[in-house]
């Protein structure tokens, strides 16, 4: 298990951006057990859906797309996904002709513990001319990635076309664990970028398909804690094949970083000395430290999660992003509908499993998780 890191509270880091549904006085009821018929029923009609639709479905009415050129500095494509409000950018390459790649989180994750290395040969000043581009060849550096020869290579984009199965974008954005994956046309002579596809898309329309036959999908009315699904905090004496992290709020913003990159989760839980739930810390709060440059002025060794998760909420409200609630809970009595429903929300990839009342973290549910389920 990754260390929880022992400090102490942190006051002023309340519960009043989450909400949960359920009595506090819940008591514990029989968990029904989960027939093998009725899981493998439910996915088999989920998979039929999924596959006789298309990636068309996901394409919205109207909206924008935004993309970068690899040859913007990189300074630059910090700023604009901040003032857009997005985490993620496909990349378009002027000399090739196509899209090259995405700039996600990740990548300001990395540059900023880049700069935060003393030994490091990126400075601050260089990002005011450093190409994305030269960003993405540095990066193969810093991660070394080696083929079977030892050589380093490039992960190719990952992309899909219009006409691809529901299932096949489904399965791209997990089998390369990436959250978006491009719709890209090629009918003329230029690619055209139409949208950019996400779990949270497909999973809206396979609620909005079963909504009026939810009895087709025997699954739907099962418990959390009755189904094989995300992460649980292991029990005393229980041994967990995969690790739980969470966080105190006086955390340094370099621990959140860390376990970000190397448990290769999303986010982490903001807990008090009871495991009680707070906040939550994920990839895509970096983009606030584009606010006024504040990641040219801080260290990320001496900046706390909360004073990080501040700056994350002020930079929101100062662009209207800001929607009052950043964390989104569920109990382990809730029905797996439930559970879909409120992953198909935008901006909803994750529910932290609360205990009802204390808000102590049982466990966390991501739309990878889910689909690895649904899917089998």
């Amino acid at each position: 298990m990754i260390p929880r890191f022992p400090v102490s509270r942190t006051p002023g880091i309340s519960g009043d951006s989450m909400e949960i549904d359920g009595d506090p006085f819940h008591h514990a009821e029989a968990v029904p057990k989960i027939l093998d018929a009725d899981v493998e029923l439910s996915r088999h009609r989920i998979s039929v859906f999924l596959s006789t639709h298309t990636a068309y479905e996901l394409l919205p009415e109207s909206g924008k797309v935004v993309a970068l050129d690899v040859a913007l500095p990189v300074k630059q494509a910090f700023h604009i996904l901040y003032e857009q409000g997005i985490s993620v950018a496909p990349l378009w390459d002027h000399d090739v002709g196509r899209f090259v790649g995405i700039l996600s989180p990740l990548d300001f994750i990395l540059i900023l513990r880049e700069l935060g290395n003393h030994g490091s040969d990126l400075t601050e000043e260089e990002l005011e001319t450093h190409a994305i581009s030269a960003w993405k060849e540095g990066k193969l550096q810093l991660t070394r990635k080696f083929d079977g020869n030892g050589s380093l290579h490039p992960r190719r984009l990952i992309d899909a076309g219009p006409h691809d199965s529901l299932k096949d974008v489904a399965l791209k954005l997990l089998q390369n664990k990436v959250a978006t994956v491009p719709i890209i046309t090629h009918d003329g002579s230029v690619p055209q970028l139409l949208h950019l596809a996400s779990l949270t898309g497909v999973l809206k329309c396979i609620c909005r398909h079963f909504k009026h036959s939810p009895a087709s999908l025997p699954i739907l009315q099962q418990p959390i804690c009755s189904i094989p699904l995300g992460t649980w905090v292991p029990k005393i004496g229980e041994s967990n094949g995969r690790p739980f992290a969470m966080l105190r709020p006086n955390a340094s913003l370099s621990d959140a970083l860390t376990l970000l990159v190397q448990a290769e989760v999303s986010a982490v839980p903001i807990v008090d000395d009871n495991d009680s739930l707070l906040d939550i810390y994920s990839r895509s709060d970096i983009t606030a430290l584009a606010k006024d440059r504040a990641y040219a002025q801080i260290h990320l060794n001496e900046l706390s999660i909360h004073q990080a998760l501040q700056l994350t909420q002020e930079a929101s409200a100062t662009y209207g992003f800001f929607n009052g609630q950043r964390c989104h809970m569920c109990l382990r009595s809730d029905p797996l509908h439930k559970v879909m429903d409120r992953l198909a929300i935008p901006g909803v990839r994750r529910l932290v499993i609360v205990e009802a009342g204390s808000k102590r973290v049982e466990g966390i549910i991501s739309l990878t998780d889910l689909f690895r389920f649904l899917l089998g």
